[in-house]
C-alpha cells in the first residue's frame, strides 16, 4: 500500500536555459527537505545555455539529483511530465526552474498534503504577492477569472508552480500541453479532491521569462476551451467522487531505488 505520509518524495524541476538559478534552486532544495526521504529530477528542456553543463557538473557531485535532457524543447507540461514519469516516490512536488517559487514553501504544501485524506491528489500554490510587472499580474488575473468561471474549479491561481500531488493521481490525468496550467479541474474532473495553500513569490533570478502577455493568451484561449470541453465529456460533475479514486490511492508503488545522476524517459 502507498503510504504518503512516508517523507519520500519527488521534486520535479522543468528548466530551460535556467543557468542563472538552477544550481541555486537545487541548494535551498536541500535546505528544505532537510531529514526527509526525497530526491530532485530536473528535466533539461532542450536548453542552449549552459544549463545543461551545470547540471552535468551539479550531478557528480549532488547523490539525490538525477536529470533528463531532451534534445529540443518541448514545453514545461511535457517537461514536467517526463519527470514525474522518471519519478521514484509516490509524492510528486513541481516548482519552476526560474527559482520565483521559494522551495521553503515545499514544506506547506507536503504538510497539507499528507493531512488529507485518500481523495486529496492535489495540493496547488497560490502566489499571494506576485513579484512580476503589472502587464503580466493583469493579464494573469483576467487568464485565472476566465479560467475559473469556465471551469469552476475554485483555484484563483492555477498557474502557479508550486504544487503537491500523487503520482498516481497525475498519471491518471489526460495529457495536453499546458496541462499543467489546468491541474486542479483535471483532478477534480478524474474524481480527486484539491486543496490549496498561499505560498510567497519573488523576483526571476535572471534568465528571461519564456512567454510574452501576448503569447500566454495565445496559446490559453484555445486550451481553456479544450479543458471546459474534457470536462464536459467527463461523464460526470468535477468533483463528483470516483469510486476508483480512493482505490488507486492505495495501489502499491515501487519504492526509491538507488539515485542515478542521469537516466532516459
Amino acid at each position: 500500500m502507498t503510504d504518503i505520509s512516508c517523507k519520500a518524495v519527488s521534486v520535479v524541476i522543468p528548466a530551460h536555459d535556467e543557468a542563472t538559478a538552477i544550481a541555486p534552486l537545487i541548494a535551498e532544495i536541500d535546505q528544505a527537505l532537510t531529514g526527509q526521504d526525497y530526491e530532485i529530477v530536473v528535466i533539461d528542456d532542450g536548453s542552449t545555455d549552459e544549463t545543461t553543463n551545470i547540471l552535468r557538473d551539479l550531478a557528480g557531485r549532488h547523490p539525490r539529483l538525477r536529470w533528463h535532457r531532451h534534445p529540443q524543447a518541448r514545453g514545461q507540461s511535457t517537461a514536467i511530465r517526463s519527470g514525474v514519469r522518471l519519478a521514484r516516490a509516490p509524492v510528486i512536488v513541481t516548482l519552476d526552474g526560474d527559482g520565483q517559487n521559494p522551495p521553503d514553501q515545499i514544506p506547506r504544501l507536503l504538510a497539507r498534503l499528507r493531512a488529507g485524506g485518500p481523495r486529496l491528489g492535489l495540493v496547488q500554490g497560490q502566489r499571494a504577492a506576485r513579484q512580476d510587472n503589472l502587464g503580466k499580474r493583469l493579464a494573469s488575473r483576467f487568464a485565472n477569472w476566465l479560467r475559473g468561471s469556465l471551469l469552476r474549479d475554485g483555484v484563483r491561481d492555477s498557474g502557479c508552480g508550486l504544487k503537491a500531488f500523487r503520482r498516481s493521481a497525475y498519471l491518471e490525468l489526460p495529457f495536453f500541453d499546458h496541462i499543467h496550467r489546468f491541474m486542479p479541474a483535471m483532478m477534480l474532473r478524474e474524481g480527486w479532491d484539491i486543496a490549496t495553500v498561499d505560498v510567497t513569490h519573488r523576483p526571476r533570478n535572471g534568465g528571461r521569462s519564456k512567454y510574452s502577455n501576448l503569447k500566454r493568451g495565445l496559446v490559453g484561449i484555445p486550451d481553456l476551451m479544450g479543458a471546459a470541453w474534457l470536462i464536459r465529456r467527463s461523464g460526470r460533475n468535477p468533483g463528483t467522487p470516483d469510486p476508483m479514486a480512493a482505490a488507486m490511492a492505495h495501489c502499491p508503488h515501487p519504492a526509491m531505488g538507488p539515485v542515478t545522476d542521469q537516466e532516459s524517459p
